[in-house]
C-alpha cells in the first residue's frame, strides 16, 4: 500500500510537470526544436516533445530503480517477517507454558517452552520455567540441562539464574549443590535479600549452625527477618552450637563459644541453662557451680536446681549449705527438697537425706524422689520401708504410662 501511494504520487508529479512545460512552451510562436546526432543517425523533434519525453523517462527510471531496490530488500524483509512470526509464537508459547506450569501440566509446559526458547526475546524465562517443570515431574537430568542452557544465555554471574538453581536444588534436598551456588552468589552480592534468605534456609536444613552464626548479622542488617525472628534464630543457633560443643566433650571449647555469644542472647531464657548443662555433661560442672547458684538466687529456676544437684562438686558440704539457704524462701518446693536430699546423700548424711526426701514426696510424689528415698532407706538397712518406697515409685511410673497412652488414644 505504501509503495502504491509512492507510485501514484510520482506519476502525478510527472504529469503535472509535463503539462506545465507543454503549456509554457506553447506560448511562444516558435518554441524551437531539438536535434540529436549519433553517427549516421539523427533525431529531430520539438522542444515540447523532448521535454515531455525527458520527464516521462525520468519517471520510468525512477520507478525502475525503486523496483530494483525493493527486489534487493525482499529477502531480508521475508527473513525479518519470519523472525517476527517466530517471536510472536515464542511469546504465545511462554504464556502457554506458564499457564500449564501453574495448572500442573509439567510435561506439556516443558515441551512448549523448550520448542520456542531459541526464538524468544526472553529465553531465560523459557529455560528457567522449563527447569522447574522438569523437576516437578522428576526429570532431574533434564532440569540440569535447562539450567545449563540458561547459564549459557546469561553467564555464571546472573543472580536470577543462580537463585532459581539454588531453589530447585534446595527443594530436591540437594543441599551441597544449593550451598555451592548460594555461596558463589553471596560473594557477588552480599546484601541481596533473596540470597540471604535461601542461605539461611539451607544452613538450617543441613544443621550448619556455625554458618548461620556468621550469617545472622547480615540477616539483621538487611532486614531479611523481623526482629523477633532474628532473636528466635539467635537462640536456636547458639543453643545448637553449645550442644555440639558438649558432644565434642571439650570444656574449653564450650567456654570459648560462650564468650562469643552476645550478651542479649545470653540473657534469653534457657540459653544459660544449656551452657551450664553442657559444662556439667563434659565433667566441668565445678567451673560453673557458683554461676548457677547466683542465677538461682537472681531468678528462681527449678531446672537450674536440678543441674546444680548434678554437679560433681569438690565440696559437697558447701554445696549443701548453699542450697539450704534457699529453704527460707522456697520451703514448699518439692524439687528443692529432692535436690537437698540428693546432695545430702553425696555428703553421706542419710538421716538428713531421708527427712528432705520424705518431705518432698509429701508435697509432690515423683518417681525420681521415691527412687532416691528407697536408696537412702536401703543404705540405712531399712529394707521394708525401702521396698515400699520402690513399690510406690513403680506404681507412680505405671500410672504415668497409662495416662500417656490414654491421652494418645483419646
Amino acid at each position: 500500500m505504501k509503495n502504491f501511494i509512492y507510485f501514484l504520487g510520482a506519476l502525478c508529479i510527472a504529469l503535472a510537470a509535463a503539462f506545465f512545460i507543454q503549456s509554457w512552451l506553447t506560448r511562444f510562436e516558435d518554441p524551437g526544436y531539438v536535434l540529436i546526432g549519433l553517427g549516421h543517425w539523427s533525431l529531430e523533434t520539438s522542444v515540447v516533445v523532448f521535454a515531455i519525453a525527458q520527464i516521462i523517462g525520468f519517471f520510468m527510471l525512477y520507478m525502475f530503480f525503486r523496483l530494483l531496490g525493493a527486489l534487493f530488500r525482499l529477502p531480508s524483509k521475508i527473513k525479518h517477517k519470519g523472525k517476527n512470526i517466530k517471536f510472536n509464537r515464542s511469546q504465545e508459547a511462554l504464556i502457554a507454558g506458564l499457564i500449564d506450569s501453574a495448572e500442573g501440566n509439567w510435561e506439556k509446559a516443558e515441551k512448549v517452552l523448550i520448542k520456542h526458547a531459541s526464538n524468544s526475546g526472553a529465553p531465560l524465562l523459557h529455560y528457567l520455567t522449563a527447569a522447574k517443570a522438569a523437576q516437578s515431574r522428576g526429570a532431574i537430568e533434564k532440569r540440569d540441562e535447562y539450567l545449563r542452557k540458561a547459564t549459557e544465555q546469561s553467564g555464571e554471574t546472573d543472580i536470577a539464574v543462580g537463585l532459581t538453581q539454588a531453589e530447585l536444588h534446595l527443594s530436591a534436598n540437594q543441599f551441597d549443590q544449593a550451598l555451592e551456588t548460594l555461596i558463589k552468589l553471596h560473594s557477588i552480592d552480599s546484601g541481596h535479600a533473596s540470597i540471604l534468605k535461601l542461605l539461611h534456609q539451607t544452613y538450617q536444613r543441613v544443621g550448619d549452625w556455625e554458618g548461620l552464626r556468621k550469617l545472622i548479622p547480615s540477616l539483621h542488617q538487611n532486614k531479611v527477618l523481623m526482629e523477633a525472628e532474628v532473636k528466635l534464630l539467635e537462640s536456636e543457633t547458639f543453643s545448637s552450637l553449645l550442644k555440639q560443643a558438649a558432644e565434642r566433650g571439650n570444656a574449653e571449647d564450650i567456654q570459648q563459644l560462650w564468650k562469643t555469644v552476645p550478651e542479649h542472647v545470653q540473657s534469653l531464657q534457657g540459653i544459660s541453662t544449656i551452657y551450664y548443662a553442657a559444662m556439667i555433661e563434659v565433667g566441668a560442672g565445678e567451673r560453673v557451680e557458683d554461676e548457677i547458684a547466683k542465677s538461682i538466687v537472681k531468678q528462681w529456676d527449678e531446672t537450674l536446681l536440678v543441674l546444680y544437684a548434678s554437679i560433681r562438686s569438690k565440696d559437697y558440704p558447701k554445696q549443701l549449705q548453699t542450697a539450704e539457704q534457699w529453704l527460707a524462701v522456697h520451703s514448699s518446693s518439692a524439687i528443692l527438697l529432692r535436690v537437698l536430699g540428693n546432695i545430702s546423700i553425696k555428703c553421706k548424711q542419710m538421716e538428713k537425706a531421708e527427712q528432705y526426701l520424705t518431705k518432698s514426696v509429701g508435697i509432690e510424689p515423683t518417681v525420681a524422689t521415691y527412687q532416691l528415698l528407697g536408696d537412702v532407706l536401703t543404705e540405712k538397712g531399712d529394707k521394708d520401708k525401702a521396698g515400699d518406697s520402690y513399690k510406690k515409685g513403680l506404681e507412680l511410673a505405671s500410672s504415668e504410662v497409662v495416662n500417656r497412652v490414654e491421652g494418645i488414644v483419646g
